[in-house]
């Protein structure tokens, strides 16, 4: 298998894998709205929906009493999303393009749960959104927010850069601003939702698989759109190719009732806000 294009855009990469990852990852969805007590009726407000998740579970759960906002500063990610809501039939959910951390034009107690899915670590100002958040809930009113563990739980990040690393020195890792780690450490989100006036209620954590693919080629193309596809055009062409055949060895002791799969531990984290 040859290099992968490097420059293609994000939409297209999800429009590839978005069917994938909403499948498999569908039981953190579920879950949030478990932990939320989202019901008929209630209504939803979701930070970076991005192409909709969980925000149209979510639209589904309230029914057509209930409203769900799904908000996210890429209007191409939102149109995916509307896409798919419109696929759905829901007339229940609205999808905004704005910044999380200001939540503008949105009224003060004005929903009953918040969701926040891989969202908070990547946001400029996530503090901030956090006191927004607070802000629109009722009183009593629960966010539910679900942020990555360490990059060692983490395969479908830490298993592919695992072996590139026999091959090159990789970039830091840096948890001390916006990416996919930034929340890692436990207590950092346990700290920033105290001071944003949130009480916090519970922290579980639920490992969940965001990739699944039949051979290696297609896991390689698969780690390669994800992250990786600079860091490995930058080798000598004798180098990707020992690359690869590690990926493809190594591979197999992936593989589960035939099919070869990366996930990821998330930290679910449920606060509220408390009556006044």
């Amino acid at each position: 298998m040859g290099p992968a294009r490097s420059d293609v855009s994000v939409e297209d990469l999800w429009r590839r894998y978005d069917a994938m990852e909403a499948r498999l990852t569908a039981p953190l969805s579920r879950r949030m709205l478990e932990l939320g007590a989202v019901g008929p009726g209630m209504r939803v407000l979701d930070l970076a929906t991005g192409r909709g998740e969980p925000a149209i579970a979510a639209a589904h759960r309230v029914g057509p009493k209930g409203f769900v906002l799904g908000v996210d500063a890429s209007a191409s990610m939102l149109a995916m999303a509307h896409a798919r809501a419109s696929s759905e039939g829901l007339s229940n959910l609205a999808l905004c393009a704005m910044d999380a951390a200001a939540l503008d034009g949105i009224a003060r107690s004005s929903f009953d749960v918040a969701l926040a899915r891989w969202g908070l670590m990547y946001f400029e100002a996530p503090f901030d959104a956090l006191v927004g958040v607070g802000r629109a809930l009722v009183p009593g009113g629960r966010l539910v927010s679900a942020v990555l563990v360490e990059p060692a739980r983490v395969s479908y990040h830490d298993w592919p850069r695992r072996l590139l690393a026999r091959y090159r020195p990789l970039p830091p890792i840096d948890a001390s601003s916006p990416g996919p780690f930034f929340y890692a450490e436990r207590d950092r989100l346990l700290r920033d939702l105290l001071r944003a006036g949130f009480r916090v209620e519970h922290v579980e954590e639920l490992e969940v698989p965001v990739m699944e693919v039949a051979t290696a080629d297609e896991l390689l193309a698969w780690v390669r759109a994800f992250g990786l596809a600079r860091l490995v055009d930058e080798l000598s062409e004798e180098a990707q190719r020992a690359w690869e055949a590690d990926v493809t060895r190594e591979a197999e002791a992936l593989r589960t009732e035939g099919l070869l799969r990366l996930g990821a531990v998330t930290r679910i984290v449920v606060a509220s806000i408390p009556p006044a």
